[in-house]
């Protein structure tokens, strides 16, 4: 009877485990305790993924024998993989590939934009280099898309998302870029135009006196011209306005030659004064911030001529938010040489700061001559924090009903052409992005796209507060060492006592 028991209970046992694995193949979940949730899937992967009504398959080429430092980049894939086919219902299927195998294989890799990385690896006291391979290709019907190396983190589901999107969107909504004014072209923005091009078709628009501007365009984008807009051009940005259009203005009212050690206003090219009729002013003052950026700068020292980085506070550093879409998750941007921009909210219109400096701020009349060596303190910024980006929402001029971003810096998001070109703070295009998202009233991928932690800059303190703390690092230690010593020297003596009186 016992022996029967005794089977009967293991058959329960084996039969509970087989079902809650068969309940754990359905029902995939796992624990995400870090601050930027990372390992949570947001919540535009699982729309995407849940609104797909075709098959995609997705091609992972790495590497087998891969350096511990990458094997956990693959297992991650691996997981999110995972997750992606549960989510989708089946519509994400994925295999595993090592080009490494065959000669044939390498050769697939690379015809679908997968190229070896050479990786350092040590065996045996020797440093040999491995041709790794750590990418992904995307097939949907005839359509493909390809990444070309996984990145860890929380970039990897940006990545894979966004690739996703590209073969699932078929009719992508069209942003407009105004031409014709000295605006950079698309190619100048060309990090802004890659992340934009996953969701929209940005396409450059000339505006001319015969033409409108069509109502189709989700948004309207303005980027730091340089030459007069003529009265009509603005007309024809009203008209675009009152049919419910949005508008993104991102314009310098201020400038530097800083070859030449000169910071100076814009000459008026009709702008500024178009925004002030809509109650937007564009200050003419440049503002500093103690919390800056560097730059290079040539100094002799005897027959040397080295160079060295230097805190600039024209370049402030901006990592104050609204709780708004637009900044969502943002961290920190740089606004080289910027004014306040400001306007008065009312019971039609409302506005949001959606960035603002430090509380270290300060404003300077220009023109400024700039003295590199000087030698700033706190005392230097005086200011209350400054506004240098804004949102409107509602009643903007004769628009009834429209959404405006206004950003009193048109150089944060283009990149340059040619030999000038130059990397841009991811955070400077993300912003641009959460804009053009805001306005166009698709929010979907902010979250994804600024998901990540990336920076935590240090708080601005007195030079007197400074000092507290690294004295106070220094001598605590040793305090605390003391008064535990003293501690236990009176218990000791105390001890002693009793046994001297004969208290044990």
């Amino acid at each position: 009877m016992k022996k029967v028991n005794v089977i009967s209970r293991l058959l329960i046992f084996f039969a509970i485990l087989i079902v809650i694995n068969l309940i754990a193949e359905k029902l995939f979940f796992r624990l995400d305790f870090t601050e930027d949730k990372r390992y949570t899937l947001s919540e535009a992967t699982k729309q995407t993924l849940q609104g797909l009504e075709d098959v995609i398959t997705i091609t992972a080429y790495f590497t087998e024998d891969l350096p511990p430092q990458l094997l956990s980049t693959k297992k991650d894939f691996e997981s999110l993989l995972i997750e992606y086919e549960t989510l989708s219902g089946g519509n994400v299927m994925y295999k595993f590939i090592n080009p490494n195998e065959s000669a044939q294989q390498e050769n697939e890799a690379q015809q679908n934009g997968i190229s070896p990385v050479i990786i350092n690896v040590t065996e045996s006291d020797q440093v040999k280099q491995l041709r790794a391979y750590l990418g992904a290709t995307l097939q949907m019907g005839e359509q493909t898309e390809s990444i070309p190396v996984i990145q860890p983190g929380s970039g990897m589901e940006y990545e894979l998302t966004t690739s996703i999107k590209k073969l699932a969107i078929t009719d992508k909504p069209k942003i407009a870029f105004v031409q014709g004014h000295g605006e950079p072209s698309l190619n100048e923005m060309a990090q802004l135009h890659r992340q934009l091009s996953v969701m929209y078709d940005p396409e450059a628009f000339t505006i001319t006196d015969t033409t409108t501007i069509p109502v189709y365009y989700k948004a309207l984008v303005i980027i730091n011209p340089v030459d007069t807009i003529p009265e009509n051009h603005f007309q024809k940005i009203e008209n675009y306005l009152q049919s419910n259009g949005s508008l993104f203005i991102a314009y310098s009212n201020v400038t530097g030659e800083l070859s030449q050690g000169v910071l100076r206003a814009t000459p008026e090219i009709g702008l500024s004064n178009w925004l002030q009729s809509k109650g937007i002013s564009l200050g003419k003052m440049f503002i500093i911030d103690a919390n800056s950026a560097s730059i290079g700068v040539q100094q002799r020292q005897g027959p040397f001529v080295i160079n060295t980085q230097v805190k600039f506070p024209y370049f402030p550093i901006i990592g104050d938010f609204a709780d708004h879409p637009v900044s969502e998750g943002l961290e920190s941007l740089l606004l080289p040489l910027v004014s306040p921009v400001i306007a008065q909210a009312d019971s039609l219109m409302s506005v949001t700061i959606l960035a603002q400096t430090s509380e270290n701020s300060g404003l300077v009349s220009s023109p400024v001559y700039i003295d590199i060596n000087k030698q700033w303190a706190l005392s230097d910024f005086r200011d209350e924090p400054q506004p240098v980006a804004i949102a409107l929402e509602g009643k903007i001029g004769n628009a009834s009903q429209a959404r405006m971003v206004v950003v009193s810096n048109g150089d944060f998001i283009v990149n340059g052409a040619g030999q000038n070109a130059q990397q841009l703070n991811p955070d400077n295009v993300n912003f641009a992005s959460n804009i053009i998202d805001w306005l166009s009233d698709d929010t979907g991928l902010i979250d994804l796209r600024t998901k990540g932690i990336t920076n935590r800059p240090l708080k601005q303190l007195e030079d007197g507060e400074r000092a507290v703390i690294k004295y106070a690092n220094v001598f605590a230690p040793i305090l605390l060492v003391l008064i535990y010593a003293f501690i236990r020297k009176q218990r000791y003596l105390k001890k002693k006592q009793n046994w001297l009186q004969g208290n044990y």
